[in-house]
């Protein structure tokens, strides 16, 4: 017989004592491999690894963006030509009061441009001014905070914004300067004068690094997000003083340079003298990083197909961050070397070779375990399987040549892979992809040589002219000679005969062609009835039909085929050698769970579950219970999972109460109403408060005691 409760409420159930502290010896959180006994090791090795990834990416986009800053600073040495005392085509067309201004594209990807901003303006304090100030539009709501923060970066001084007394001022040594443009030139004035006034020794080594009169350049990081009236104001003031100070702007635009306009009045716009300069677009930008970094054999650890496809997609259908995807690619290393005991040996391959020899009986067991390891012992004769399996020194020898293999098919797969991406790419279509990292995915992936995209791309190669297959074969016959080993001399040969027999063919064809157009001129010329035009014509089209191959069709043949053989050869998925999983990162679903954010899942998580952040052994609880150490939120929180769809206010503080004092009173009964405690009193509303802030709960209008529940169902 079932009944029905006439009201409801929070009951709580005090576990014993007993059970928890049995649950608290018994439960020790300790993460796999962490007391492995190279846990050092690999730890230096992560760290050096990165350490020289960081420094060839930071070289990476140095040489990328050396070409924007190397046209910004001929543009800043183009204007001002009355304080340069130099004149040129560009700045005679300056009107007095104009500003010269660049208006610096960028591209949508936002998070990549304090970089670049970062980076042009140490280049212009180091050679040009060092009167460089960077304005982001959240610090700069109005002309008063714009000018304060524009004269503290100029003067190198800290500016207190929230001041509630002379906010137009900026403290600078003993003294407050009052921030408006008039002060801001005396200031510059001032500064000149002195290096003017310098021993010729220090002038010398100054004018070496910066101008004789530095303009003072001010950089808008992000124009869209600048109101209206500030950009007017300023640009206003400044065209004003313009002939009293060396003023220029940079606008860093993320849309398009029409938003100027639409921001700006022609009244206002008219008063800048705009230069637009274009930055690299960040998908050419990520095609060098994946280049440089991935498809190189210089860095020993690599990436899996999935967990490079997590990485593209999140910057292709996201941000479009490349600095998010270097963090990605980040992550995947610490991930691997954190998850994996045998990543010690994912280094270079003379440290690789010295630490194999140093394995310890565990790690060689670990090398026994591999899926790829044991796929390679069932393929061995029986007695070196059982040397594979028992003999620790055997192994070790074993495994430094399968490094070793690694290693080659590293080198000789991203030459491989290249050759084949001059082919793909040189294609009227793109079956494979127009990308390198698209056909780099895709080898990966499987054997790439049994998909239908690979054999529409080789379709589409033996229809290609003369002219293309000769380009073709001398990139991949300067691709394949960029190689240090002796691997590919014989396929550098055999393709410079290749390109020798094309070279060949061009006279014997010309004179076939014309040989054959002769003849047939002839024959049409000998018959001029309409029914032997007609038998002429029908025997000419069949005879092309089944004619045999010209010379050119065969050649052509032979090279799509032994490219094709290449590629069977050295573009084998990696998964398919042996010891991949050492340098192989393939968890994309761990990848993906770091990147991909759940909020809803992190934060029942913590509140449900505190121990699994906080790694603290007093928060364990077994059988869903609930410890009164935990944090007043998460106590209100699985208090509130086990109630209905309104929420009793009293009901709810008793069992809170009761769940706190558990441990002042452990044998005592649950605290009433009347007897709780002010400062608990207090707690519970402040945890109750958070609870309606995260969006949990709300007010009810039905009972005012009460509170309604807004969340449902597990995560």
């Amino acid at each position: 017989m079932t009944t029905c409760s006439v009201s409801k409420g929070c009951f709580v159930f005090k576990p014993s004592t007993k059970k928890r502290r049995l649950s608290e010896k018994t439960a020790n959180f300790r993460s796999p491999n962490h007391d492995s006994e190279d846990t050092e090791l690999r730890f230096v090795t992560c760290q050096s690894l990165w350490s020289q990834i960081k420094s060839e990416t930071e070289q990476i986009q140095e040489d990328l963006n050396k070409q924007l800053i190397d046209n910004l600073m001929s543009f800043l040495s183009r204007s001002h030509p009355d304080f340069q005392e130099k004149t040129t085509e560009w700045t005679c067309g300056m009107k007095f009061r104009e500003i010269p201004t660049a208006a610096l594209v960028l591209g949508v990807n936002v998070t990549d441009h304090d970089l670049t901003f970062r980076g042009l303006s140490d280049v212009l304090q180091d050679n040009i001014t060092p009167y460089v100030a960077l304005l982001d539009a959240k610090d700069c709501p109005g002309i008063k905070n714009l000018m304060q923060k524009l004269m503290g970066q100029l003067m190198n001084c800290d500016i207190e914004v929230d001041s509630l007394e002379d906010e137009d001022c900026v403290q600078v040594s003993q003294n407050r300067i009052r921030c408006s443009m008039p002060s801001l030139i005396s200031w510059y004035e001032s500064v000149t004068k002195k290096t003017d006034s310098e021993t010729p020794s220090k002038k010398r080594n100054s004018s070496s690094r910066h101008w004789q009169t530095p303009p003072v350049v001010v950089i808008f990081k992000d124009m869209e997000s600048f109101t209206t009236k500030v950009l007017q104001d300023f640009i206003v003031i400044s065209s004003q003083h313009i002939h009293e100070i060396p003023l220029v702007l940079i606008f860093g635009i993320a849309t398009s340079p029409m938003i100027i306009h639409r921001l700006l009045p022609h009244s206002v716009s008219s008063l800048l003298c705009i230069e637009l300069f274009q930055s690299l677009s960040c998908k050419e930008h990520l095609s060098t990083i994946i280049d440089k970094l991935i498809l190189t054999s210089r860095f020993p650890f690599k990436l899996g197909e999935k967990v490079l496809r997590v990485l593209i997609n999140i910057f292709l259908y996201h941000d479009f961050s490349v600095q998010n995807f270097i963090k990605g690619f980040q992550l995947c290393i610490l991930e691997h070397f954190y998850s994996e005991p045998l990543s010690v040996l994912c280094c270079h391959q003379g440290d690789a070779k010295k630490r194999v020899y140093s394995l310890s009986h565990d790690q060689c067991e670990n090398i026994r375990k591999l899926p790829s390891f044991r796929r390679y012992v069932e393929k061995q004769e029986s007695g070196k399987q059982i040397e594979l399996l028992t003999n620790d020194s055997f192994l070790k020898e074993e495994t430094e040549k399968l490094l070793e293999d690694l290693h080659v098919y590293h080198e000789n797969y991203v030459l491989i892979l290249r050759c084949l991406h001059v082919f793909t790419s040189s294609l009227p279509k793109y079956p494979l992809g127009k990308q390198i990292r698209e056909l780099h995915c895709a080898c990966l992936e499987n054997q790439v040589w049994e998909t239908e995209e690979y054999e529409s791309s080789l379709q589409l190669a033996r229809m290609l002219n003369k002219t293309d297959l000769v380009t073709m074969l001398q990139q991949c016959v300067e691709i394949l000679m960029s190689s240090s080993g002796k691997e590919f001399d014989k396929t550098v040969e055999k393709l410079k005969e290749l390109l020798t027999q094309f070279q060949n063919l061009e006279v014997a064809e010309a004179s076939q062609e014309r040989d054959v157009s002769i003849s047939s001129q002839k024959e049409l010329q000998k018959k001029t009835d309409l029914y032997h035009l007609q038998k002429t014509l029908l025997e000419l089209k069949e005879s092309r039909r089944s004619k045999k191959l010209t010379k050119f069709e065969m050649l052509r043949f032979e090279v799509v085929d032994y490219i094709d053989r290449l590629v069977r050869k050295y573009l084998v998925p990696a998964d398919n050698r042996t010891l991949h999983e050492i340098v192989y990162f393939n968890a994309a679903t761990v990848l993906r769970g770091h990147l991909n954010a759940a909020p809803r899942t992190a934060l029942h998580t913590a509140l449900n579950n505190p121990h699994w952040y906080l790694k603290n052994q007093a928060l364990k609880c077994d059988g869903g219970g609930i410890s009164n150490k935990a944090p007043d939120i998460c106590i209100v929180y699985k208090l509130h999972l086990e109630c209905g769809r309104l929420i009793n206010l009293v009901d709810w503080l008793e069992a809170f109460s009761t769940v706190v004092m558990a441990a002042e009173e452990p044998n005592g009964d649950a605290a009433s109403s009347d007897e709780v405690d002010d400062t608990i009193h207090a707690r519970f509303i402040r945890a109750v408060s958070e609870l309606e802030l995260l969006g949990f709960i709300k007010p009810s209008k039905q009972k005012t005691d009460h509170v309604a529940r807004l969340t449902w169902g597990g995560c």
